[in-house]
């Protein structure tokens, strides 16, 4: 497959697993609603870092990512540096890329918006890291309704990008869009059915086969025969049925080629296509206006999408309660259209905008602001979100574990480490973080014995050991299997070790990612 080559490639391949994982530290300030039960983040902070740190909690749990990164138009924002050469570009989008794949479920999809300034550069890398194989369409979004005569040749489109890591699954699970209102149109009732509107579709199907080839006779008694390599699209004693239920129209003068009658209430929707045009999902003045009547145009974040864009990519790729991540989340578009919809969200955001924009836009739709979607989906408030910032690091320049960080942050990383899935915090804590196939993981931090001391309780000794044991029996009473401990020291003698069928690592030492 070809690879697309530049002059800080090996070290921006590299760069992920290099960042540092710090921890989320909440601002109860800028939270808002009911927080005790929803599970919304804002995270403000830079988006490589928030990523990394996020990871241990919530890798292959992302039901869908959209993200609407920097174009490289050479154009400068005043909530963006958008100008950034080729290079500098790539340097800034791969690293944050590999973090985001490791997110998605297995049913998952990410959704990258771009133009053509970085298109082609986007497509190639995209393949590279989240599998060609993996590719499932590029939409093309009209932006513009009214002709752009600055150019050459007017600009009025966007791509949105879509891979999936699965995209058997992402087609078994992906939603239809609804019908738009000139669709419906075709669905009538000339006839007064009681089942209400519906349309006439045709009965053949392409090719040849024996068993749906035979002859239909028309009320009227004319003989209809499937059409030169056709065949009828069912059949025979299917047919009959339909027709003894009335399902099967042969024209006005009721000895024309038999049709399906299909109901419009029958229509579950339609096959998304790629084609996204202004008047279905939106364009850049009604995104303008969106914000406007939000913050007021002196305000104004410059380069929003409107919000029936990102509810159709929602709509498509989720169902409620499902995950959703957004790590340049801009004005908050993602994250307010999210939770109109009903679904999960993290939402990251460097600028000060995190606070002035997004914060500030989700406290209105908790309230029940009534722009956007909020009517077609019938919003009327309610939920709330958390926000964050990017705290310490894990691991200081030494790696040593640094000062105050909990037990459950080490927890999760170290999890994440062995493991490399997502961590789920028990409601209680206790020295057994879980078991991965056939063997289990103990942690021995920071009181988590109820010590007084923090640091008392973190070596390996035949007593703690004996606490471990019964931690562990208590979650997983039929587990047998190898059992890895992480604490300060061991004082248990490798023999001991080795008959107890324990692998004792050290803490911060033996910790990958350190």
């Amino acid at each position: 497959m070809p690879i697309l080559q530049w002059l800080t490639r090996d070290t921006d391949l590299e760069t992920a697993r290099k960042v540092p994982y710090r921890v989320l530290e909440e601002v109860p300030s800028l939270s808002y609603g009911d927080t005790k039960t929803a599970d919304n983040m804002i995270v403000q902070g830079d988006n490589l870092h928030a990523l990394k740190s996020l990871l241990p909690f919530y890798a292959g749990q992302v039901k869908c990512i959209y993200i609407d990164p920097p174009y490289n138009t050479k154009s400068a924002f005043e909530h963006y540096d958008d100008n950034l050469e080729h290079t500098k570009w790539l340097e800034m989008i791969v690293p944050r890329l590999v973090l985001l794949r490791d997110f998605l479920s297995e049913d998952g999809s990410i959704w990258v918006s771009i133009d053509d300034s970085e298109a082609a550069y986007m497509r190639v890398i995209m393949d590279e890291i989240f599998g060609r194989q993996n590719f499932i369409a590029s939409n093309v979004w009209q932006k513009r309704y009214s002709r752009e005569n600055r150019e050459a040749i007017g600009d009025v489109h966007e791509y949105i990008f879509v891979y999936g890591v699965n995209p058997k699954e992402f087609k078994k699970n992906r939603n239809k869009v609804p019908l738009t209102e000139e669709q419906t149109k075709i669905y009538k009732n000339p006839n007064n059915d009681p089942n209400g509107r519906w349309r006439a579709i045709p009965m053949t199907a392409q090719g040849f086969r024996p068993n749906q080839m035979y002859p239909i006779e028309a009320p009227k008694g004319k003989i209809h025969y499937p059409p030169e390599g056709r065949c009828w699209g069912m059949v025979e004693p299917e047919f009959v049925k339909l027709k003894e239920s009335n399902r099967i129209y042969f024209g006005k003068d009721q000895n024309s080629q038999p049709n399906v009658i299909r109901y419009l209430s029958e229509v579950e929707g339609m096959t998304p296509w790629t084609w996204w045009p202004s008047n279905e999902v939106g364009h850049t003045d009604e995104a303008k206006k969106e914000i406007h009547s939000l913050f007021g145009k002196k305000d104004a974040f410059d380069t929003p999408k409107p919000e029936r864009l990102v509810e159709r990519i929602l709509h498509i790729a989720t169902n409620p309660s499902d995950l959703v991540l957004d790590s340049f989340l801009g004005s908050g578009t993602t994250a307010a259209v999210a939770h109109k919809m009903g679904r999960r969200y993290i939402g990251i955001e460097m600028g000060g905008h995190a606070r002035t924009h997004c914060a500030a836009r989700l406290q209105k739709v908790v309230e029940g602001e009534q722009g956007g979607i909020s009517e077609a989906v019938g919003w009327q408030g309610g939920g709330g979100f958390r926000f964050f910032e990017l705290g310490e690091q894990v691991y200081d320049a030494d790696g040593h574990i640094c000062d105050g960080i909990s037990f459950a942050n080490l927890a999760a990383h170290i999890w994440f480490c062995e493991t490399e899935r997502a961590w789920r915090k028990p409601d209680e804590l206790t020295t057994c973080l879980g078991i991965n196939g056939e063997t289990a993981y103990g942690l021995l931090y920071n009181g988590v014995l109820g010590d007084r001391r923090p640091q008392g309780g973190n070596v390996l000794t035949a007593k703690t050991l004996d606490i471990i044991r019964a931690d562990l029996a208590a979650a997983y009473p039929d587990f047998d299997g190898q059992l890895v401990i992480y604490g300060e020291s061991s004082r248990l003698s490798t023999q001991r070790l080795e008959r107890e069928k324990v692998i004792f690592k050290q803490t911060p030492y033996d910790v990958r990612g350190a």
